[in-house]
């Protein structure tokens, strides 16, 4: 466990300093850092106008990080990387707990070795932090399942309830696993178990909520506009914007890309059955899903069901969510590999732990094993040779002969004699093969220096627009600043620009406000156009960035401000006066 997880952190943590933030959540932390109101309140601009358009829980650990050691490329990555160093440990012990310590660590090993989880982990995404919440409460749950202990319940419910305030009601979806696993329990009668879980449910619910509820109660001019929201409703924002919403209605990303800003914009593929299996989707997470959800879907029929129930409820539950929602960004497929790696630890150790058993005929879970080993290692060479990207000449062949032997030797090891080491030998050269590709798939992407909206395999081309986006881009923002800073005169903002998504970029470098308009997606009615008009007549600024739009708040600019300069991309500079605003009254 030493070496994985070491191995694990040097993967996460490797070139940290190098790899580029996202702006959007960069910005917001940057913000959250410059004052106790703006970090309680997850405000994303520095003079506290509007807030994230997510929850605050895990950019709460960033900001605090960031207010100690200063807005640094790494300060803000650091606390993903511990994150996920401690997710691979947690993960551990929660299996350990029910399987031994083999498939604790073999499950290390899976997710150490996950594309989607390397990749992630070296970003400043919150799904780090979600996924970690979500295994201690998996890892307390177990220990419910041993013990019967009703602390154990409750200290699941609170590990959901925190898991909220980082990813709203993507946390919640594995209660149903989580109730279903306990219910099957023997350490405690049917009644108590079942008022276990009512109590360990309203923990999770009222931590959910408690945060929420205060900003509720809070007058909306002492605290910021809620993005999200059309009607500066925290509610509105967690269960419509960021939830029922993202069902067949328009994400925000969607919505952003129709302000006319001409942005590089991804919306991963349509909604389909197949969605996690191919694509970008499937080289991230997809290699070992397929192998999980069959070995998932015979352990529930073993003797060590509740262990397969938990972990298989939770794959199966957001293999399904994701399938269907409108848009998904490749990183989300992050929270599918620790039940990946619980159930494909569970698998092999009970296979190994049966060989003795299955030496006399291939039986129905030999037959399975060669099954899964036939059946993971041809999907992966598949993948891996349909990437768009280039992918060592050697690696399939690889896979592909360790694939072979295993199966060779998994048929052949049968009757007496000492064939219990060849079959042994063939589970464990079968479970080489399988991870084989994806852990070179997770070489490349710390080698490169990838992030978290990076796959593996991906054609060049895809990672120079991601450079593009997230490091010449703040470049070419830090170059312009001197020359704002001359045009500000004496205003205390920076600017006023269209979108959260394109001010983020002028807080994340500069630290200085750029007041959003509109919101991440463009369409919030904050600031309103009276306030506009008032923040122009306070002198507070002057510049306005903003493309051709029917929006009347950019739509009174251009008519009432002056155009200056040549537009940079869609995106055209204003000088707003107070002449202007007055000649409207």
């Amino acid at each position: 466990m030493a070496g994985v997880i070491s191995l694990a952190a040097l993967s996460y943590a490797w070139a940290i300093n190098r790899d580029p933030l996202e702006p959007y959540y960069a910005a917001a932390v940057r913000s959250m850092s410059m004052s106790w109101h703006n970090f309680f309140f997850g405000s994303f601009d520095p003079a506290g106008t509007i807030t994230l358009d997510k929850l605050p829980g895990a950019f709460w650990v960033q900001a605090a990080l960031v207010w100690i050691l200063g807005f640094h490329t790494w300060s803000v990555v650091l606390p993903q990387v511990l994150e996920g160093v401690v997710a691979v440990a947690v993960l551990y012990r929660a299996v350990e707990r029910l399987m031994g310590p083999e498939a604790g660590l073999l499950a290390a090993v899976v997710l150490a070795a996950s594309p989607a989880t390397v990749a992630l982990n070296r970003g400043n995404i919150s799904d780090t932090a979600m996924t970690l919440l979500l295994v201690l409460a998996a890892n307390s749950l177990t220990a419910a399942l041993m013990s019967g202990r009703s602390r154990h319940v409750v200290m699941a419910g609170i590990w959901v309830g925190l898991a909220f305030q980082t990813k709203m009601i993507e946390a919640w979806m594995l209660l149903p696993a989580f109730g279903l696993a306990y219910l099957l329990g023997e350490r405690a009668g049917a009644g108590r178990r079942a008022r276990q879980l009512v109590a360990g449910g309203l923990v999770a619910a009222i931590l959910s909520l408690a945060w929420m509820t205060i900003v509720t109660v809070v007058p909306g001019p002492n605290r910021p506009y809620v993005d999200g929201s059309a009607h500066d409703s925290i509610f509105d924002q967690v269960f419509v914007y960021n939830g029922f919403g993202r069902f067949g209605q328009q994400t925000p990303l969607q919505l952003l890309a129709g302000q006319g800003l001409k942005l590089p914009l991804t919306t991963g593929p349509a909604p389909s059955w197949d969605r996690l299996f191919q694509g970008e989707l499937g080289r991230d997470t997809g290699w070992l899903l397929p192998a999980a959800l069959a070995v998932g879907a015979t352990g529930l029929f073993t003797r060590r069901r509740r262990f397969y129930v938990l972990w298989t409820g939770w794959l199966a539950t957001m293999v399904v969510v994701f399938s269907v929602t409108s848009t998904i960004n490749a990183y989300y497929t992050a929270a599918l590999s620790p039940p990946i790696a619980a159930i494909l630890a569970g698998g092999v150790v009970e296979l190994k732990e049966r060989s003795a058993q299955l030496r006399a005929s291939l039986g129905p879970p030999r037959l399975i094993a060669v099954l899964v080993v036939a059946g993971s290692v041809g999907y992966s060479i598949w993948l891996s040779q349909t990437a768009p990207g280039p992918v060592p000449a050697w690696l399939w062949p690889v896979a592909a002969v360790l694939g072979l032997a295993a199966l060779v030797m998994l048929v052949t090891s049968t009757g007496p004699g000492r064939r219990l080491v060849a079959l042994q030998t063939a589970i464990a050269m079968g479970t080489a093969a399988i991870l084989a590709i994806p852990a070179v798939a997770c070489a490349q992407l710390v080698l490169d220096g990838r992030g978290a909206f990076d796959t593996p395999f991906e054609p060049a081309v895809t990672a120079k627009g991601l450079r593009q986006l997230f490091i010449a881009t703040p470049r070419l923002v830090a170059a312009t600043i001197p020359a704002l800073d001359r045009l500000q005169f004496g205003a205390p903002y920076l600017l006023a620009v269209q979108t959260s998504a394109v001010a983020s970029v002028f807080i994340m470098v500069s630290g200085q406000e750029a007041l959003p308009i509109g919101g991440f997606s463009g369409t919030i009615p904050a600031p309103s156009l009276a306030q506009i008009k008032a923040d122009i007549l306070a002198r507070k600024f002057h510049l306005v960035l903003a493309a051709p739009s029917r929006d009347p708040r950019l739509v009174w600019i251009e008519s009432h401000c002056q155009r200056i300069g040549t537009p940079v991309g869609a995106l055209q500079p204003y000088f707003c006066s107070r002449a202007g605003v007055i000649a409207t009254r």
